[in-house]
Protein backbone atom coordinates (compact mmCIF):
# COMPACT_ATOMS: atom_id res chain seq x y z
CA UNK A 1 0.00 0.00 0.00
CA UNK A 2 2.92 2.17 1.23
CA UNK A 3 4.38 1.82 -2.29
CA UNK A 4 1.34 2.85 -4.26
CA UNK A 5 0.94 6.00 -2.28
CA UNK A 6 4.48 6.63 -3.36
CA UNK A 7 3.91 5.65 -6.89
CA UNK A 8 0.99 7.96 -6.54
CA UNK A 9 3.15 11.06 -5.16
CA UNK A 10 5.72 10.80 -7.88
CA UNK A 11 3.42 10.79 -10.11
CA UNK A 12 1.99 13.61 -8.67
CA UNK A 13 5.40 15.30 -8.60
CA UNK A 14 5.94 14.46 -12.53
CA UNK A 15 2.67 16.39 -13.67
CA UNK A 16 3.63 19.28 -11.51
CA UNK A 17 7.41 19.16 -13.53
CA UNK A 18 5.16 19.35 -16.58
CA UNK A 19 2.95 22.60 -15.46
CA UNK A 20 6.52 24.22 -14.42
CA UNK A 21 7.63 23.46 -18.29
CA UNK A 22 4.87 24.97 -19.94
CA UNK A 23 4.52 27.64 -17.61
CA UNK A 24 8.52 28.17 -18.24
CA UNK A 25 9.36 28.01 -21.47
CA UNK A 26 5.56 29.71 -22.39
CA UNK A 27 7.42 33.28 -22.32
CA UNK A 28 10.85 31.83 -24.22
CA UNK A 29 9.84 32.90 -27.97
CA UNK A 30 8.56 36.45 -26.43
CA UNK A 31 11.63 38.07 -24.62
CA UNK A 32 12.80 39.69 -27.43
CA UNK A 33 9.36 41.28 -28.65
CA UNK A 34 9.00 42.51 -24.43
CA UNK A 35 12.59 44.29 -24.35
CA UNK A 36 11.35 46.33 -27.72
CA UNK A 37 9.62 48.24 -25.62
CA UNK A 38 12.62 49.28 -23.28
CA UNK A 39 15.74 49.39 -25.75
CA UNK A 40 16.87 49.72 -29.12
CA UNK A 41 17.08 46.65 -31.42
CA UNK A 42 20.40 47.28 -31.89
CA UNK A 43 20.53 46.05 -27.93
CA UNK A 44 18.00 44.27 -27.50
CA UNK A 45 20.30 41.38 -28.06
CA UNK A 46 22.85 42.42 -24.87
CA UNK A 47 20.09 43.27 -22.70
CA UNK A 48 18.36 39.14 -23.23
CA UNK A 49 21.66 38.37 -22.88
CA UNK A 50 22.21 40.31 -19.49
CA UNK A 51 18.46 38.87 -18.04
CA UNK A 52 19.49 35.03 -18.63
CA UNK A 53 22.77 35.67 -16.72
CA UNK A 54 21.25 37.48 -14.04
CA UNK A 55 19.42 34.78 -13.38
CA UNK A 56 21.62 31.95 -13.50
CA UNK A 57 24.13 34.06 -11.60
CA UNK A 58 21.34 34.13 -8.77
CA UNK A 59 20.58 31.10 -9.07
CA UNK A 60 24.34 29.54 -8.72
CA UNK A 61 24.21 31.24 -5.11
CA UNK A 62 20.94 30.18 -4.57
CA UNK A 63 20.30 26.26 -5.32
CA UNK A 64 22.89 25.59 -2.67
CA UNK A 65 21.30 27.13 0.01
CA UNK A 66 17.75 26.00 -0.97
CA UNK A 67 19.64 22.51 -1.15
CA UNK A 68 20.69 22.70 2.53
CA UNK A 69 17.49 24.07 3.65
CA UNK A 70 15.42 21.46 2.14
CA UNK A 71 17.62 18.98 3.93
CA UNK A 72 17.14 20.98 7.34
CA UNK A 73 12.93 21.44 7.13
CA UNK A 74 12.14 19.65 3.96
CA UNK A 75 11.36 19.42 0.48
CA UNK A 76 7.91 20.95 0.63
CA UNK A 77 8.81 24.22 2.17
CA UNK A 78 11.44 24.63 -0.60
CA UNK A 79 9.38 23.61 -3.24
CA UNK A 80 6.82 26.17 -1.89
CA UNK A 81 9.02 29.28 -1.41
CA UNK A 82 11.05 28.35 -4.81
CA UNK A 83 7.46 28.29 -7.15
CA UNK A 84 6.17 31.90 -5.18
CA UNK A 85 9.51 33.80 -6.45
CA UNK A 86 8.96 32.06 -9.72
CA UNK A 87 5.30 33.47 -9.89
CA UNK A 88 5.97 36.60 -8.37
CA UNK A 89 8.88 36.75 -11.00
CA UNK A 90 6.83 36.40 -14.22
CA UNK A 91 4.51 38.90 -12.58
CA UNK A 92 6.61 41.31 -12.62
CA UNK A 93 8.03 40.70 -16.32
CA UNK A 94 4.37 41.14 -17.17
CA UNK A 95 3.35 44.45 -15.32
CA UNK A 96 6.57 46.22 -16.17
CA UNK A 97 7.13 49.66 -17.22
CA UNK A 98 10.86 49.88 -16.50
CA UNK A 99 14.01 48.14 -17.85
CA UNK A 100 14.41 47.70 -13.81
CA UNK A 101 11.71 45.60 -13.46
CA UNK A 102 13.00 43.00 -15.64
CA UNK A 103 15.70 42.64 -13.78
CA UNK A 104 13.84 42.51 -10.27
CA UNK A 105 12.29 39.71 -11.41
CA UNK A 106 14.59 37.71 -12.66
CA UNK A 107 16.76 38.07 -9.59
CA UNK A 108 13.17 37.15 -7.89
CA UNK A 109 13.26 33.99 -9.49
CA UNK A 110 17.08 33.07 -9.62
CA UNK A 111 17.00 33.51 -6.12
CA UNK A 112 14.25 31.59 -5.40
CA UNK A 113 14.75 28.67 -8.07
CA UNK A 114 15.50 26.00 -5.91
CA UNK A 115 12.43 23.67 -7.58
CA UNK A 116 14.30 21.68 -9.43
CA UNK A 117 16.90 20.89 -6.76
CA UNK A 118 14.31 19.68 -4.21
CA UNK A 119 12.06 17.78 -6.92
CA UNK A 120 14.65 15.72 -7.77
CA UNK A 121 15.59 15.35 -4.08
CA UNK A 122 12.09 14.44 -3.50
CA UNK A 123 12.46 12.25 -5.75
CA UNK A 124 15.39 10.16 -4.25
CA UNK A 125 13.68 10.31 -0.95
CA UNK A 126 10.81 8.52 -2.26
CA UNK A 127 12.87 5.71 -4.76
CA UNK A 128 14.40 2.88 -4.14
CA UNK A 129 18.32 3.33 -5.41
CA UNK A 130 17.59 0.97 -8.36
CA UNK A 131 14.47 3.01 -9.15
CA UNK A 132 16.00 6.33 -9.53
CA UNK A 133 17.13 6.30 -12.84
CA UNK A 134 13.62 5.59 -14.42
CA UNK A 135 11.57 8.12 -12.43
CA UNK A 136 14.39 10.69 -13.07
CA UNK A 137 14.01 9.53 -16.93
CA UNK A 138 10.28 10.61 -16.24
CA UNK A 139 11.09 13.67 -14.76
CA UNK A 140 13.02 14.54 -17.94
CA UNK A 141 10.46 13.58 -19.93
CA UNK A 142 7.92 15.64 -18.21
CA UNK A 143 10.63 18.73 -18.88
CA UNK A 144 10.60 17.25 -22.41
CA UNK A 145 6.68 17.70 -23.07
CA UNK A 146 6.42 21.30 -21.55
CA UNK A 147 9.21 22.33 -23.61
CA UNK A 148 7.32 21.33 -26.65
CA UNK A 149 4.07 22.62 -25.49
CA UNK A 150 5.20 25.53 -24.13
CA UNK A 151 6.22 27.92 -26.52
CA UNK A 152 3.27 27.22 -28.86
CA UNK A 153 0.81 27.81 -26.29
CA UNK A 154 3.13 31.56 -25.95
CA UNK A 155 3.63 31.90 -29.48
CA UNK A 156 -0.07 31.80 -29.55
CA UNK A 157 -0.93 34.09 -26.46
CA UNK A 158 1.49 36.47 -27.45
CA UNK A 159 -0.30 37.38 -30.83
CA UNK A 160 -3.12 39.35 -28.62
CA UNK A 161 -0.85 40.37 -26.07
CA UNK A 162 3.47 40.49 -25.51
CA UNK A 163 2.48 40.73 -21.37
CA UNK A 164 -0.30 37.68 -21.39
CA UNK A 165 1.91 34.86 -21.61
CA UNK A 166 3.68 36.37 -18.74
CA UNK A 167 0.70 36.67 -16.48
CA UNK A 168 -1.02 33.09 -17.88
CA UNK A 169 2.85 31.41 -16.66
CA UNK A 170 2.49 33.67 -13.37
CA UNK A 171 -1.16 31.88 -12.68
CA UNK A 172 0.45 28.50 -13.71
CA UNK A 173 3.00 28.63 -10.99
CA UNK A 174 0.83 29.94 -8.48
CA UNK A 175 -1.65 26.98 -9.21
CA UNK A 176 1.12 24.51 -9.48
CA UNK A 177 2.14 25.76 -5.66
CA UNK A 178 -1.31 25.64 -4.78
CA UNK A 179 -1.06 21.90 -5.58
CA UNK A 180 1.67 20.97 -4.39
CA UNK A 181 0.43 22.64 -1.13
CA UNK A 182 -2.54 20.44 -1.26
CA UNK A 183 -2.13 16.85 -2.38
CA UNK A 184 1.68 16.68 -1.94
CA UNK A 185 3.10 15.09 1.57
CA UNK A 186 6.85 15.86 2.64
CA UNK A 187 8.86 13.35 1.98
CA UNK A 188 11.63 13.52 4.30
CA UNK A 189 11.36 12.01 7.36
CA UNK A 190 12.07 14.41 10.11
CA UNK A 191 14.33 11.75 11.66
CA UNK A 192 16.76 11.87 8.57
CA UNK A 193 17.11 15.85 7.97
CA UNK A 194 19.81 17.31 8.97
CA UNK A 195 20.18 18.29 12.51
CA UNK A 196 20.81 22.41 12.54
CA UNK A 197 21.06 25.19 10.27
CA UNK A 198 23.81 28.22 11.28
CA UNK A 199 24.80 31.58 9.03
CA UNK A 200 27.45 29.16 7.77
CA UNK A 201 24.53 27.54 6.09
CA UNK A 202 24.01 30.68 3.36
CA UNK A 203 27.20 30.67 2.40
CA UNK A 204 27.40 29.11 -1.11
CA UNK A 205 30.97 28.16 -1.24
CA UNK A 206 30.82 26.19 1.75
CA UNK A 207 28.28 23.89 0.81
CA UNK A 208 30.41 23.00 -2.32
CA UNK A 209 33.23 22.17 0.02
CA UNK A 210 31.24 19.66 1.82
CA UNK A 211 29.93 18.35 -1.47
CA UNK A 212 33.66 17.85 -2.47
CA UNK A 213 34.74 16.51 0.22
CA UNK A 214 32.68 13.35 -0.58
CA UNK A 215 35.14 11.66 -2.90
CA UNK A 216 32.55 9.80 -5.22
CA UNK A 217 29.94 12.92 -5.27
CA UNK A 218 33.04 15.03 -5.92
CA UNK A 219 34.42 12.54 -9.19
CA UNK A 220 30.38 12.03 -10.78
CA UNK A 221 30.59 15.99 -10.40
CA UNK A 222 33.75 16.75 -12.31
CA UNK A 223 32.78 14.03 -14.97
CA UNK A 224 29.40 15.50 -14.95
CA UNK A 225 31.11 19.22 -16.04
CA UNK A 226 32.47 17.51 -19.06
CA UNK A 227 29.10 16.12 -20.09
CA UNK A 228 27.14 19.40 -19.21
CA UNK A 229 29.61 21.51 -20.92
CA UNK A 230 29.87 19.89 -24.07
CA UNK A 231 26.09 19.35 -24.25
CA UNK A 232 25.71 23.27 -23.36
CA UNK A 233 27.82 23.64 -26.59
CA UNK A 234 25.20 21.82 -28.72
CA UNK A 235 22.49 23.33 -27.05
CA UNK A 236 23.84 27.16 -27.52
CA UNK A 237 24.99 26.84 -30.97
CA UNK A 238 22.57 24.02 -32.83
CA UNK A 239 20.14 27.05 -34.41
CA UNK A 240 22.75 29.65 -35.58
CA UNK A 241 24.83 26.70 -36.94
CA UNK A 242 21.96 24.87 -39.11
CA UNK A 243 21.17 28.88 -40.27
CA UNK A 244 24.50 29.35 -40.95
CA UNK A 245 25.62 26.38 -42.74
CA UNK A 246 22.62 24.73 -44.28
CA UNK A 247 20.90 28.02 -44.85
CA UNK A 248 18.12 27.11 -43.29
CA UNK A 249 14.74 28.87 -42.25
CA UNK A 250 12.73 29.05 -39.02
CA UNK A 251 10.52 26.22 -40.35
CA UNK A 252 13.26 24.08 -41.06
CA UNK A 253 14.75 24.84 -37.88
CA UNK A 254 11.91 24.73 -36.09
CA UNK A 255 11.57 20.84 -37.19
CA UNK A 256 14.38 20.08 -36.05
CA UNK A 257 13.39 20.51 -32.80
CA UNK A 258 10.45 19.17 -32.88
CA UNK A 259 12.26 16.02 -33.62
CA UNK A 260 14.46 17.04 -30.38
CA UNK A 261 11.68 16.75 -28.31
CA UNK A 262 10.02 13.40 -30.11
CA UNK A 263 13.70 11.77 -29.30
CA UNK A 264 13.72 13.29 -25.56
CA UNK A 265 10.74 12.24 -24.75
CA UNK A 266 11.04 8.54 -26.39
CA UNK A 267 14.66 8.32 -24.88
CA UNK A 268 13.88 8.67 -21.13
CA UNK A 269 10.22 7.85 -21.29
CA UNK A 270 10.40 4.82 -23.09
CA UNK A 271 13.92 3.33 -24.22
CA UNK A 272 15.22 4.65 -20.70
CA UNK A 273 13.00 2.19 -17.99
CA UNK A 274 13.68 -0.78 -20.97
CA UNK A 275 17.18 -0.43 -21.07
CA UNK A 276 17.80 0.09 -16.72
CA UNK A 277 15.60 -3.79 -16.72
CA UNK A 278 18.17 -5.15 -18.30
CA UNK A 279 21.64 -2.93 -17.57
CA UNK A 280 22.80 -0.84 -14.46
CA UNK A 281 23.01 3.22 -14.68
CA UNK A 282 26.81 2.59 -14.97
CA UNK A 283 26.10 0.46 -18.23
CA UNK A 284 23.06 2.25 -19.84
CA UNK A 285 25.13 5.75 -19.04
CA UNK A 286 28.09 4.61 -21.35
CA UNK A 287 25.72 3.73 -24.21
CA UNK A 288 24.09 7.54 -23.96
CA UNK A 289 27.81 8.68 -23.65
CA UNK A 290 28.17 7.34 -26.79
CA UNK A 291 26.09 8.05 -28.92
CA UNK A 292 26.43 11.43 -27.97
CA UNK A 293 30.22 11.67 -28.95
CA UNK A 294 28.91 9.77 -31.74
CA UNK A 295 26.20 12.44 -32.78
CA UNK A 296 28.85 15.44 -31.97
CA UNK A 297 31.36 13.63 -34.49
CA UNK A 298 29.00 13.68 -36.91
CA UNK A 299 28.15 17.76 -36.32
CA UNK A 300 31.59 17.95 -36.86
CA UNK A 301 31.85 16.18 -40.35
CA UNK A 302 28.61 17.88 -41.27
CA UNK A 303 30.62 21.13 -41.45
CA UNK A 304 32.63 20.29 -43.99
CA UNK A 305 30.29 17.91 -45.40
CA UNK A 306 26.84 19.44 -45.81
CA UNK A 307 24.38 16.23 -45.74
CA UNK A 308 20.43 16.46 -44.39
CA UNK A 309 21.37 13.00 -42.89
CA UNK A 310 24.47 13.86 -40.95
CA UNK A 311 22.00 16.24 -39.36
CA UNK A 312 19.43 14.11 -38.86
CA UNK A 313 22.02 11.36 -37.33
CA UNK A 314 23.16 13.73 -35.47
CA UNK A 315 20.25 15.06 -33.65
CA UNK A 316 19.01 12.03 -33.04
CA UNK A 317 22.45 10.44 -31.40
CA UNK A 318 22.80 13.56 -29.39
CA UNK A 319 18.67 13.36 -27.41
CA UNK A 320 18.96 9.77 -27.35
CA UNK A 321 22.04 9.52 -25.63
CA UNK A 322 21.43 12.32 -23.24
CA UNK A 323 18.38 11.06 -22.54
CA UNK A 324 19.85 7.80 -21.50
CA UNK A 325 22.77 9.49 -19.46
CA UNK A 326 21.07 12.24 -18.21
CA UNK A 327 19.06 10.08 -15.78
CA UNK A 328 21.17 7.39 -15.21
CA UNK A 329 23.77 9.95 -14.64
CA UNK A 330 21.49 11.73 -11.55
CA UNK A 331 20.65 8.34 -10.38
CA UNK A 332 24.46 7.72 -9.46
CA UNK A 333 24.78 11.30 -8.16
CA UNK A 334 21.85 10.87 -5.83
CA UNK A 335 23.84 7.75 -4.63
CA UNK A 336 26.93 9.35 -3.48
CA UNK A 337 25.33 10.69 -0.37
CA UNK A 338 22.64 9.91 2.26
CA UNK A 339 19.68 11.39 2.35
CA UNK A 340 20.15 13.71 4.82
CA UNK A 341 21.92 15.38 2.07
CA UNK A 342 20.10 14.85 -1.16
CA UNK A 343 19.23 18.61 -1.15
CA UNK A 344 22.64 19.98 -0.46
CA UNK A 345 24.02 17.50 -3.40
CA UNK A 346 20.97 18.55 -5.96
CA UNK A 347 21.57 22.23 -5.08
CA UNK A 348 25.28 22.34 -5.91
CA UNK A 349 24.87 20.26 -8.74
CA UNK A 350 21.81 22.70 -10.05
CA UNK A 351 24.02 25.87 -9.22
CA UNK A 352 27.02 24.38 -11.49
CA UNK A 353 24.64 23.89 -14.19
CA UNK A 354 23.70 27.89 -13.82
CA UNK A 355 27.49 28.37 -13.71
CA UNK A 356 27.51 26.31 -16.96
CA UNK A 357 24.84 28.16 -18.67
CA UNK A 358 26.40 31.74 -18.01
CA UNK A 359 30.41 30.09 -18.99
CA UNK A 360 29.47 28.34 -22.16
CA UNK A 361 27.92 30.66 -24.25
CA UNK A 362 30.45 33.02 -24.33
CA UNK A 363 33.10 30.61 -25.02
CA UNK A 364 31.18 28.96 -27.48
CA UNK A 365 30.54 31.93 -29.44
CA UNK A 366 34.29 32.84 -29.20
CA UNK A 367 35.18 29.50 -30.98
CA UNK A 368 32.34 29.59 -33.30
CA UNK A 369 33.36 33.00 -34.88
CA UNK A 370 36.60 31.30 -35.50
CA UNK A 371 35.32 28.26 -36.92
CA UNK A 372 31.64 26.63 -36.98
CA UNK A 373 32.93 23.24 -37.51
CA UNK A 374 35.75 23.17 -34.74
CA UNK A 375 33.20 24.27 -31.53
CA UNK A 376 31.37 20.82 -32.61
CA UNK A 377 34.92 19.00 -32.06
CA UNK A 378 36.02 20.84 -28.93
CA UNK A 379 32.36 19.20 -27.41
CA UNK A 380 33.17 16.12 -28.95
CA UNK A 381 36.73 15.56 -27.29
CA UNK A 382 35.00 17.27 -24.04
CA UNK A 383 32.47 13.97 -24.14
CA UNK A 384 35.07 11.85 -24.60
CA UNK A 385 37.08 12.84 -21.76
CA UNK A 386 33.32 12.62 -19.88
CA UNK A 387 33.28 9.17 -21.42
CA UNK A 388 36.40 7.76 -20.25
CA UNK A 389 35.94 9.42 -16.52
CA UNK A 390 32.60 7.72 -15.92
CA UNK A 391 34.19 4.34 -17.07
CA UNK A 392 36.70 4.50 -15.13
CA UNK A 393 33.86 5.40 -11.72
CA UNK A 394 33.14 2.88 -9.40
CA UNK A 395 29.55 1.44 -8.94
Amino acid sequence: MQNKQNKKHLWFIVGITILNAIGMTIVLPLFPFLLERYVPNNQIAVTMSALVSIFAICQFFASPIFGALSDRFGRKPILLVSLLGSAVGYLLLGIGGALWVLFLGRIIDGLTAGNQSALFAYVADRTEPNERGKWYGYLGGAIGIGFMIGPAIGGLLGTNSITLPFYVTAVITFVSMICIFLFVPESLKVEKRSKQISLKSFNTFLHFKEIFSISNAKNLIIMGAFFYVGLGIWQFNASIFLKDVFKWGTSFIGGVFILVGICDILSRVIILPQMLKRWNEQTVGIIGLLGLVLGLCLLFVSAFISSVFFIIAAVVCIVLGEGLFDPSYNARLSMSVDESKQGLLQGANQSLQALYHVIVPLGAAAIYTYSHGAVFGIAALLMIIGLLLFIKLKE
